[in-house]
């Protein structure tokens, strides 16, 4: 644990209010502060009493005046001023296990940390949450709680997080139920293994629990699984009959909570060769950042984008480099733009999945040398065009720590990011050249 302040933002409470970096910080109104939750929790009111602990070990007291909600303005050496839990599973489909070797560290390190599940939306197994982090959960309304809850039958549990205590959280997840703690779900189906009467009989446990949201998902295997557990691929008729016991149960929700509750992944639909379901089916878009609606969403958004569009024709001419499984549904979209502007020039190139493997589809696993491989072999247009998820967060670099620099160094073309949304992808496209390296 690290409450040494190693900053005081300019300007804030703190720093109005005399607090010094270096000083550590020991409670908000009596209450002790352990990690960030403590500190976010306690920070929020208008009247402060912070007790801080000087480096010489004195102890001083002062009273702080602020807006409700504001924050203190106090920065610590790290994010969670604690070090993060790493999972305690072994999960059989667990992607970080198929991983390629010699890639950077950060990618092998599995977290399962309920603090990362309230502040950035991880989704946990809450096989290592404690008893007293559990009722600091329920004492502090700490919602929502993003689960990974692959089964509900206790054996199955644990087989398939490869962890004899996994049941053990499925009272964690009753308990949050009980004291009306939101709670969103994923359900990673791995055909053979929690599908069928599996699947059902989780859906049924999460209604009884009062889960607010769950996802169901396609498990995702690499090529990278000597020596793991066999799991077959979904194919076409397997995501149709995932969908299919999605929707049954998606229905029955609607009638007696108001909500679908369950929600399958666009990645179902393409796999079953079906069509999108409309709009209405996503209610809020509550699980948008596990693909569901994310397809639909874009598309709306691209429509109404392109409806306001003046001067397309001015465009230089584009390729975009998109996964094998969202590239037809991204030519749709450019082919709309095109019958609005006929000389627009521009064309969708699905890249397949060398690095992983080819059953690994999705955009986000896109690597910059597969990339580089598959579109130094054709022509071009006058610039390249990547989803904002093919780079780490934040970062121009993809996962296999190629740069956008050195991809539009070696394709001889500006290479432009759009963000993963309709408004962004039709920005993008009609860009004069803006925002490309």
């Amino acid at each position: 644990m690290s409450t040494v302040i190693a900053s005081v933002d300019a300007g804030s409470p703190a720093e109005r209010a005399g607090i010094r970096a270096g000083e550590t910080l020991l409670s908000l109104n009596r209450h002790a502060i352990a990690d960030v939750l403590d500190y976010r929790f306690f920070c929020y009111d208008a009247r402060l009493t912070v007790e801080l602990a000087e480096p010489d070990g004195s102890v001083r007291k002062l009273r702080v005046c602020k807006d409700e909600g504001e924050d203190l303005g106090l920065n610590f050496d790290s994010y969670l001023m604690d070090e993060p839990r790493p999972c305690s599973n072994h999960c059989v489909f667990c992607f970080v296990d198929q991983m390629p070797p010699d890639m950077r560290e950060t990618l092998y390190f599995k977290d399962d940390d309920a603090r990362l599940s309230f502040l950035m939306g991880n989704y946990i197994t809450l096989t290592n949450l404690s008893e007293r982090e559990a009722r600091r959960i329920i004492d502090l309304r700490i919602s929502p709680i993003n689960v990974s809850v692959q089964a509900t039958e206790p054996q199955l549990r644990r087989t398939l997080l490869g962890n004899k205590d996994a049941d053990k959280s499925l009272a964690y997840m009753r308990a949050f139920g009980e004291a009306g703690i939101e709670m969103n779900g994923q359900i990673v189906v791995c055909p053979g293994w929690n599908d069928g009467e599996h699947l059902r009989r989780t859906i049924e446990d999460l209604m009884d629990i009062g889960f607010t949201s769950c996802s169901v998902v396609p498990v995702g295997l690499t090529k990278y699984r000597t020596g793991l557990a066999r799991i077959a691929p979904v194919d076409a008729a397997k995501a149709a009959e995932i969908i299919d016991t999605v929707d049954e149960y998606g229905e029955t929700c609607k009638r007696r909570f108001g909500t679908r509750m369950f929600f399958c992944a666009d990645e179902l639909y393409l796999k079953a060769g079906r069509p999108l379901p409309d709009e209405d089916y996503y209610e809020d878009y509550q699980q948008l950042e596990n693909g569901v609606g994310m397809l639909r969403s874009t598309m709306n958004e691209f429509l109404a984008a392109l409806a306001d569009v003046d001067g397309g024709a001015d465009a230089p001419s584009f390729t975009i480099a998109t996964g094998v499984a969202a590239a037809p549904f991204i030519a749709r979209l450019v082919d709309a733009a095109k019958e609005r502007f006929p000389s627009l020039r521009g064309e969708v190139v699905p890249i397949v999945n060398d690095f992983f493997g080819h059953s690994i589809t999705v955009s986000g696993l896109v690597t910059g040398r597969d990339i580089l491989a598959q579109l130094s072999k054709r022509a071009l247009g006058e610039r390249v065009v990547i989803p904002a998820n093919m780079l780490r967060h934040g970062e121009g670099v993809f996962l296999d720590d190629v740069t956008l620099e050195q991809l539009s160094a070696a394709l001889r073309r500006p290479v432009q990011v759009s963000e993963t949304d309709g408004y962004s992808l039709a920005e993008t496209i009609f860009a004069k050249g803006e925002n490309a390296l």
